[in-house]
C-alpha cells in the first residue's frame, strides 16, 4: 500500500561556483548541476515514485541563487503520511550536506502547480565592485561573488540613465546569447525593474578595503532570455566606464540582433545572483484560500 502523491514547491539557495549550472547534467560528467544533487537528496527519502525535480529558473555555471524554486512530487511507501513541510525541509537539508545548497522553505501545492509557469516574476541582481585594480586585491571572501571592474569610479548617473532605457516591453534579441532554444523562444520581454544603487560588501569597512565601492544592478521580469541579465549588465557597466553612451545602448536595443552586441562586453557569471521567484499567494496556500 502506498500513500497518495503530494506535490511540493521548494525554495532553495546555492553557491554556484562549483556547479555546471542549476539544471541537471549527465551523471558521468565531472561537474554536475544543482538539480542532480536535489534529486539525489529526494531519492534518499525513499519515495515510491520516480524522482523528478522541475526547476523554475535557469542559472548558468558560476551564477548563484539566494532563492530559486522548483516543484517535486513525493509519494511515500507503506501508507506513511505525506511529509510535513518542515520535516521535508529538514530531511532534504540533511541529505544535501556538505554541498553548498540549502532548502529554505517548502509548500504543499496543488497537483497541477508548475514552478516555472506559475511564477509571476524573477528578480536578479548583479554585484559590481570598483577600486580594485586586480582580482587579487578583492577580499578573499568576496571572490566569485562580485565583478571587479578596474576603474576607481563609474559614471553612475549615465549608468542609471541607460538602465531606464531598458524598462518596458521590447524585443531584447541583442541582449540574448544564441543557443539551441533561440528559434523557439520569443525575444519580446517586459522588464519591470532596472535599478542601480550603492551596495554593501561584507568586508568593505575593513581598513584595507575601504577604498572599494560596491554597486548592485537589479532586474525584474516575468522571465529572461538566455544570458540576458549578463549582457544588459555588461552594456550598462560599459556606459559607466565611458565606453558606451546611453544612446548607444538604445541603439543596441533597437538593433534587435544578437550579433550586434559588442564582443567581450558580457559580464562574467561570478557577480550574478537570482534573488527571488514570486508566486500568487493562492498558489502557496491553496487549501487556506478554499476555506475562506
Amino acid at each position: 500500500m502506498t500513500s497518495s502523491k503530494v506535490r511540493y514547491l521548494i525554495f532553495f539557495q546555492y553557491f554556484g561556483t562549483k556547479y555546471s549550472g542549476v539544471m541537471k547534467t549527465p551523471t558521468d560528467q565531472n561537474i554536475l548541476g544543482v538539480q542532480n544533487y536535489l534529486e539525489e537528496a529526494v531519492r534518499k527519502l525513499r519515495p515510491a515514485n520516480e524522482v523528478s525535480v522541475s526547476v523554475s529558473s535557469r542559472t548558468d555555471s558560476g551564477v548563484h541563487a539566494l532563492c530559486n524554486s522548483a516543484h517535486v512530487d513525493i509519494q511515500r511507501k507503506s501508507g506513511k503520511p505525506p511529509f510535513t513541510e518542515r520535516l521535508l525541509v529538514d530531511a532534504l537539508n540533511y541529505h544535501l550536506k556538505p554541498e553548498p545548497i540549502s532548502i529554505l522553505k517548502a509548500y504543499r501545492v496543488a497537483d497541477d502547480f508548475h514552478a516555472r509557469y506559475r511564477a509571476l516574476s524573477r528578480t536578479y541582481f548583479y554585484r559590481i565592485i570598483t577600486g580594485a585594480r586586480h582580482y587579487s586585491q578583492l577580499p578573499v571572501f568576496e571572490r566569485s561573488l562580485c565583478w571587479a571592474v578596474h576603474e576607481n569610479h563609474l559614471n553612475v548617473t549615465a549608468l542609471q540613465e541607460a538602465a531606464k532605457l531598458l524598462l518596458g516591453t521590447h524585443d531584447f534579441s541583442t541582449f540574448r546569447s544564441l543557443n539551441s532554444e533561440t528559434p523557439f523562444k520569443s525575444p519580446i520581454k517586459t522588464l519591470l525593474q532596472a535599478e542601480v544603487c550603492s551596495g554593501a560588501g561584507s568586508f568593505s569597512q575593513h581598513p584595507f578595503h575601504r577604498h572599494m565601492q560596491y554597486w548592485d544592478l537589479t532586474f525584474r521580469s516575468r522571465s529572461f532570455l538566455y544570458k540576458q541579465v549578463r549582457r544588459m549588465t555588461g552594456a550598462l557597466v560599459a556606459v559607466g566606464q565611458g565606453r558606451l553612451s546611453p544612446s548607444e545602448v538604445k541603439d543596441l536595443l533597437e538593433a534587435r540582433n544578437s550579433l550586434a552586441y559588442p564582443q567581450n562586453m558580457m559580464a562574467p557569471p561570478d557577480g550574478l545572483f537570482l534573488q527571488k521567484v514570486e508566486y500568487e499567494e493562492t498558489d502557496l496556500f491553496p487549501e487556506a484560500m478554499e476555506t475562506d
